[in-house]
This record gives structure tokens, C-alpha cells and sequence, in this order.
């Protein structure tokens, strides 16, 4: 099977060196630097705040699937979720395989939207970490199947020098081992990104690796309450969600119903 992964991180490459002839580094680290200073959610006192650790997704496409919601708005579907208690927000930026860009996460903070919004994107160079302070992210989510050991702890400081979070996803046991790069969050995808196949079992087969003072985030696949529960009795405190609310009428009220499901009183045992 082609690998989905490979495929978006060669254009991704492409993509960034057409992005420095438009915009140079030395212009956007310039217009990053007055932003230095300025208050930015955090997303780890968010989630561990939360009873309901949603974070929910604004994702239009995916490459699996196609167009998920293309109709969306990002100043309207990113706000109804905080409006209806999603803890945080991730927003994709890629367009070509996601149908996302930069401007989706400026036109929901116009919008209203406060709380902290993820850089969903695929993060191989510094020059992303620059765009997306300025685009108005609170955290940046850097993968460790395309990125070096010591690529992921470089990146992981320089967000830090620009007052971002990094949310960094593993997938397989032996990624776990990028856990000591020093990320805010620990994220475990369920979704194998080479081939698209997604188990939400991995979040619980991993949880074991990961640091026990962690704050650990389950991605993709989930969409059933009962399974949040269950990966929270796991010591999970984050819980991404996207395809399970885009592909309704209102992605709003679904989270919304979601998280009342979730804090409904459980039947004892008889």
C-alpha cells in the first residue's frame, strides 16, 4: 500500500521553500517577534482543567476519505465547539491533502474563538513553528514518524521560544521513546498515517510507555463516550475528535451531545 505519510511530507517540503520566496524568514520572524509577550492559551492547563478533555477538529478532507465537510466555515463550526464545551480546538492547515490553510485558525479568532487552537499540520521545518504564532495557534502538533529524534527536540525548543505548546504524536511503541524530547502533551494517534488504518486500541496499549506525569492525548477514531471514559480510567486527559462531529449537520450540537452522554450517571453494576 502507497504510504500516505511519505507522500505528504515530500510535498510538504515543496510546500515550505514556496512559502519562504513568498514570505522570507527574516520578514516572518520579524513580524513573530512583536508578538512575543502576548498572552497564549494554554492547552495543557486546558485539558487538565477540563471534565471532558475534548479537543474538537475542524477538518474539511482527509486523504482517506475526501471531503468530509467542504461547505465548513472556520469562523462558524471552531466557535460553536467552544460555545458547547470543547476544551480546545485543532484546526488543519493543510490544504493540499486536508483542505485546510493558515487563515482558517485567523478567521476563528476573529470569530470569537479564545480558547486553544492546535496547529494541525504536518511540521518538518522551523519556518511552520514561525507561521503558526502567527496565525494565532496556542500549540503546534510535530509527529514523530517524520521527524528525527533530534529534529523533534529541536523543534520542541524553538516553540518554546515562541510561547508555543507542542502536542507530540506517537503511533508505535518504539516512537514513545520521543517522549523525553520534552513536549507539553503526549499524544497517541490510532490512525497509522502510512496506511490509514485506525485502532483506537493503540492509545491503550501504549499508555504503559509513556511518562506517568504525562499529559497524555488520544487521537482519532473515537466516537463513542463510553470510550472516553474508559481511556481516561487509562490516564488519558485529551481526546481529539473531528470526523465524529464534521460529518454531522451541526458539529456543534454534536459535541454538545457528546459531552452530555459523557457526563451522564453510569447504571451500577446488578
Amino acid at each position: 500500500m502507497k504510504d500516505v505519510l511519505e507522500e505528504i511530507v515530500a510535498w510538504k517540503r515543496i510546500e515550505v521553500d514556496r512559502m519562504k520566496q513568498v514570505l522570507p524568514e527574516r520578514d516572518i520572524h520579524a513580524r513573530v517577534e512583536r508578538l512575543l509577550g502576548s498572552h497564549v492559551p494554554s492547552m495543557k492547563a486546558a485539558l487538565t482543567a477540563s471534565d471532558s478533555g475534548i479537543i474538537a477538529e475542524f477538518k474539511r478532507k482527509s486523504p482517506s476519505k475526501g471531503w468530509i465537510k467542504e461547505s465548513g466555515r472556520a469562523a462558524e463550526i471552531p466557535l460553536a465547539y467552544q460555545q458547547n464545551g470543547a476544551a480546545a480546538v485543532s484546526i488543519l492547515t493543510d490544504e493540499r491533502f486536508f483542505g485546510g490553510c493558515d487563515d482558517f485558525i485567523r478567521e476563528a479568532r476573529d470569530a470569537g474563538v479564545t480558547i486553544p487552537i492546535l496547529y494541525k499540520n504536518f511540521v518538518i521545518d522551523e519556518y511552520q513553528l514561525f507561521q503558526a504564532r502567527l496565525c494565532g495557534a496556542s500549540a503546534v502538533l510535530l509527529i514523530a514518524a517524520d521527524l528525527s529524534k533530534a529534529e523533534c527536540r529541536q523543534l520542541t525548543r524553538t516553540a518554546h521560544e515562541l510561547q508555543l505548546e507542542v502536542l507530540l504524536e506517537m503511533h508505535s511503541e518504539e516512537e514513545t521513546e520521543y517522549a523525553d524530547t520534552e513536549p507539553d502533551l503526549c499524544g497517541i494517534n490510532n490512525r497509522n498515517l502510512g496506511s490509514f488504518v485506525t485502532d483506537v486500541q493503540n492509545s491503550f496499549r501504549l499508555a504503559q510507555y509513556l511518562p506517568a506525569d504525562a499529559v497524555k492525548v488520544s487521537e482519532s477514531g473515537i466516537s463513542d463516550p463510553e470510550t472516553v471514559r474508559s481511556l481516561r480510567l487509562a490516564g488519558y486527559r485529551g481526546f481529539l475528535i473531528g470526523e465524529n462531529f464534521m460529518r454531522t449537520d451541526s458539529p456543534g450540537n454534536s459535541l454538545n451531545d457528546f459531552i452530555s452522554q459523557l457526563h451522564q450517571p453510569q447504571n451500577p453494576l446488578i
